[in-house]
């Protein structure tokens, strides 16, 4: 295929000899299909910020630390070379998050570069070589759902113990292989340390993955991890190998009213932004 205009760089650096085709566009991103040598990776090639939606970017961003102090004060202002300095800082996020976790342990696709807003990964392959589907895209047995559910809730304690929460699991953005889920996009990547919604944010993911594995096994809808392992970790008791019991004994004080108001009303926006990246990948399929 005729080469895109962001590919061109790494073609002539010689980080890339083809283009093979499109794998997807999504709001964020484009991804194609390269060849680098005997190798087939993908190339994430990120759109302009004035082209992208980034939902509750400040959120998502709090905690995150940026080392250069003139960075860090350009980026709370509104300037153009604050704006960009922040863009820079968004799309590092996920670079830096990929290096993290693989050395974690954590089943994410491998990183290889990052060059001019193009992140050259590791393609995530079926058994046929072909680009392995999104979770949302198979069917599974029971069995199944509790092995694959069981890997997903192991890798997102190997990632808080790594000091990162995913910030927008579910089954849009788990990929599946030969040997199961493989967690992908993580440019939201939240510091567990440093923001305030990271233990909503935790136990949103945690929820999805239960909510989505619990239609093939239906126990699964009675654990919860979430709020589990959230507690492991606010007692520095949370390691990569911690045993879980998907157990976890609730408050039984009466509620904060304004608090659960909230929570429900988080939940609603969350659940209409779940059935927007659905429509959005299923127009991205036709």
């Amino acid at each position: 295929m005729k080469i895109p205009k962001r590919l061109q760089p790494l073609v002539d650096d010689g980080m890339v000899d083809e283009v093979l085709y499109q794998l997807m566009s999504g709001k964020e991103a484009q991804v194609f299909v390269v060849r680098c040598g005997d190798s087939v990776r993908c190339a994430k090639v990120y759109k302009e910020a004035q082209k992208r939606s980034f939902k509750q970017a400040v959120q998502y961003q709090e905690g995150r630390k940026v080392r250069n102090s003139r960075r860090a004060r350009a980026m709370g202002k509104k300037t153009r070379y604050g704006q960009k300095e922040q863009e820079d800082a968004w799309l590092n996020a996920e670079v830096d998050a990929l290096y993290r976790l693989t050395g974690a342990g954590v089943r994410i696709p491998e990183p290889f570069g990052f060059v001019d807003g193009v992140l050259l990964m590791e393609m995530i392959a079926d058994e046929d070589g072909k680009a392995a589907p999104r979770l949302d895209d198979v069917t599974l047995t029971p069995e199944q759902a509790r092995d694959y559910h069981s890997k997903v809730i192991a890798d997102v304690v190997r990632m808080l113990s790594a000091g990162l929460i995913h910030g927008d699991l579910s089954e849009f953005n788990v990929l599946v292989d030969a040997t199961g889920p493989v967690i992908i996009d993580l440019p939201q990547a939240v510091n567990a340390s440093g923001n305030n919604s990271a233990e909503r944010m935790l136990e949103r993911d945690v929820d999805n993955m239960r909510r989505y594995f619990g239609r093939f096994a239906p126990e699964l809808l009675n654990t919860d991890y979430g709020k589990e392992i959230w507690a492991l970790y606010e007692s520095g008791d949370l390691h990569p190998d911690s045993r879980l019991t998907g157990c976890f004994e609730h408050d039984t004080e009466s509620a904060d009213v304004d608090e659960l108001m909230a929570v429900i009303d988080a939940a609603k926006e969350e659940e209409r932004e779940r059935l927007e990246r659905l429509r959005d990948a299923e127009a991205g399929d036709d």
